[in-house]
């Protein structure tokens, strides 16, 4: 007999728990940092964003922002991963 339930063998439940708790505040976290007006000025508008505008045309892609928020979320989820292991 077993003495652990099935969905235990695959998913160590405390783990997902904590990783769905930590994400959750870490979405609370950039909800308020984001409705505060903090990057108003310069978040979406950084050099190496692209941005062309022809009459009634415009085209925007921010390809530095994407690039700043890829590396900090990189560097988030490694120093999550850092302290998992402990």
């Amino acid at each position: 007999m077993q003495d652990k339930p099935f969905w235990d063998q695959y998913v160590n439940v405390r783990e997902l728990g904590r990783f769905l708790i930590l994400t959750g505040i870490a979405l609370v976290v950039a909800g308020l940092v984001l409705s505060s007006g903090f990057g108003r000025g310069w978040l979406g508008r950084l050099p190496g964003d692209i941005r062309i505008e022809k009459g009634n045309f415009s085209f925007y892609f921010p390809l530095a922002t994407c690039l700043l928020l890829s590396f900090l979320l990189t560097v988030a989820l490694w120093i999550y991963r850092l302290f998992l292991r402990r």
